[in-house]
């Protein structure tokens, strides 16, 4: 009998291997592709698409075009090079000119999925660096689709777009009008939405989803003209574009510069120079000053962003939300998200055994109220120690300046735009979430004090189901929290409500609105008491309304 019971299992599944349900050769608007197909369980399979050309080769400093297309049947197994870009040390270069590709996670059942719903994930990397093509430390690749694709029944797409010099550099007139790396994400999701029913996806249910520049990407997506019917729902996760580094102020200056690096002249011959210029050259060029202090924070040194171009964005990203009124919204910041960058600003802040010194603490303060001169500082200054006492120990000091550059580059920006979504939404919804698991290293290595919180990018790892596909590398919590995020995700993608989907979660999410100001901490252990209402309430009408009402002092 265990015999027969052992041969009919065998056959079973010999049977289900040779008719694995699959796409097989997909037919698309540039052509035929195929991707390959692999077994995760019984009746449990993926297809999975790398590197299909949803635009042709860029032009320098130029929108994208449609791709014209190839003959056969292309094989799209293999990540192409992610777009050109500074290496991490900012020493030397990496990627390519030809970089406009996406990658396509397709879950498939018992029978060829239809009509799922689609998610598209745009990298952050402060419009400077970042790629959705291949292993970003050893053989790990961070933004594979698979975990969020399986587990929530969705298909996921992940994008190249160009960043850097090549993807931001603008004069601010129709020499060199910027917003290319924002054009070639707007062509990525027009792809989709005229290519995506081939690959079993519905057209009319995207969700664009990101992270950081990739979040306030999101967020410019949501609200340029260009996009209107494209987007069902939308996810920023640290960003958005009313952040202080997402729209490039100073752009014309900037270029300037950039073309005295490259021997360029700064006249009317600038322009034709630049498109002649070498691209290693050029995007070596619009490298990053690391060398930031209290002075001269880090998060106003990133030159290279968005701009208000009049056309991609017709006006300054406030005055836009209206083009989001009918799109669903979650945006979120990590609880101590301004660590990262305030530990380039300051240093001491991560030395266990180092003062801070209250003076450091008036210095960031003064550089990020800048324009409102001595009264913003002191201002600022009084509002962030009104809870000190009179001798404050040297761990408050440290939080403080983290609470100061996470409220200034994160939470603040993302609760008005939460505020402007509600007050436009028309059939949108809108819903707020604080993320606060504590990040992983903190107490055990130098870098991370023992108070941290979630540093900027930590819930990366969870919403890719990393504690799932490497499970060695983490605790149980974290494929509870794992798990979470993905549910919510998914169910949001769905349904358009966090909380409704085929995916249980622990908390009821509700929704945010400009006067109820409730929202989700998201966390490994969370339940219902994880519902909260008016997320730093006092500092976010101190940057938005106290601040504001000061006299200027220094104009840009």
């Amino acid at each position: 009998m265990k015999v027969m019971l052992g041969i009919l299992v065998a056959v079973a599944a010999f049977l289900e291997t040779v008719s694995a349900i699959s796409l097989g050769v997909v037919y698309t608007e540039g052509g035929m592709v195929e991707g390959k197909n692999i077994r995760l369980g019984f009746y449990h399979h993926m297809d999975i698409f790398k590197g299909i050309p949803f635009a042709d080769i860029p032009g320098r400093f130029e929108k994208p075009k449609r791709h014209p297309g190839w003959d056969g049947v292309l094989k799209a197994t293999e990540y192409r090079k992610r777009c050109l870009q500074v290496n991490l040390l900012m020493t030397d270069t990496r990627g390519s000119e030809d970089c406009l590709y996406l990658n396509i996670w397709v879950p498939q059942g018992r029978s060829v999925s239809t009509d799922l719903a689609v998610m598209v994930w745009i990298y952050g990397g402060g419009f400077l660096t970042g790629g959705s093509m291949g292993a970003n430390f050893l053989d790990n690749y961070l933004y594979d689709g698979q975990e969020i694709a399986d587990r929530g029944n969705v298909i996921v797409v992940t994008l190249g777009y160009r960043v850097g010099t090549l993807g931001f550099l603008s004069t601010g007139d129709s020499g060199l009008p910027g917003n290319y790396g924002l054009w070639d994400q707007h062509a990525a999701i027009a792809w989709v939405h005229r290519n995506i029913r081939s690959f079993g996806g519905d057209p009319d249910n995207i969700t664009l989803f990101g992270e950081s520049a990739g979040a306030a990407s999101v967020s410019f997506q949501t609200l340029t003209p260009h996009n209107k019917g494209m987007i069902k729902r939308a996810i920023s996760q640290s960003g958005v574009a009313l952040c202080p580094w997402a729209v490039n102020k100073n752009y014309r200056r900037f270029a300037e510069e950039v073309a005295l690096k490259v021997n360029c002249p700064t006249d009317e011959r600038m322009v034709a120079c630049l498109k002649m210029t070498d691209p290693v050259q050029l995007t070596m060029a619009g490298n990053l000053k690391i060398a930031s202090s209290p002075d001269h924070p880090i998060a106003l040194n990133l030159l290279l962003s968005a701009n208000i171009d009049g056309d991609f964005l017709p006006d300054e990203p406030h005055n836009l939300f209206h083009n989001a009124a009918e799109i669903d919204y979650i945006a979120g910041i990590n609880d101590m998200d301004g660590h990262l960058f305030t530990g380039l600003d300051v240093p001491s802040i991560n030395s266990q055994l180092v003062d801070t010194p209250i003076e450091d603490v008036k210095r960031l303060l003064a550089a990020y109220t800048k324009d409102k001169g001595k009264d913003g500082m002191e201002s600022a200054y009084s509002t962030y120690t009104s809870g000190w006492g009179t001798n404050p120990n040297r761990e408050t000091i440290k939080k403080t300046v983290v609470g100061i550059g996470t409220d200034y580059i994160f939470l603040v920006p993302t609760q008005a735009a939460l505020y402007l979504h509600a007050n436009n939404a028309t059939t949108g919804r809108t819903y707020s979430y604080l993320f606060s698991e504590p990040n992983r290293l903190g107490g055990i290595t130098t870098p991370y004090p023992s108070w941290m919180g979630a540093d900027h990018a930590d819930d990366l790892q969870y919403v890719f189901g990393k504690p799932f596909s490497t499970p060695l590398g983490y605790w149980p919590r974290y494929r509870y929290l794992s798990g979470y995020i993905i549910a919510y995700w998914t169910n949001f993608a769905k349904t358009g409500d966090p909380n409704k989907g085929d995916l249980k979660v622990p908390a009821t999410w509700p929704k945010f609105t400009s006067t109820g100001h409730q929202y989700l901490e998201i966390h490994s252990d969370m339940d219902m008491n994880y519902v909260r209402t008016k997320l730093r309430t006092r500092m976010v009408h101190f940057w938005t309304s106290i601040l504001p009402n000061l006299p200027t002092v220094v104009s840009e």
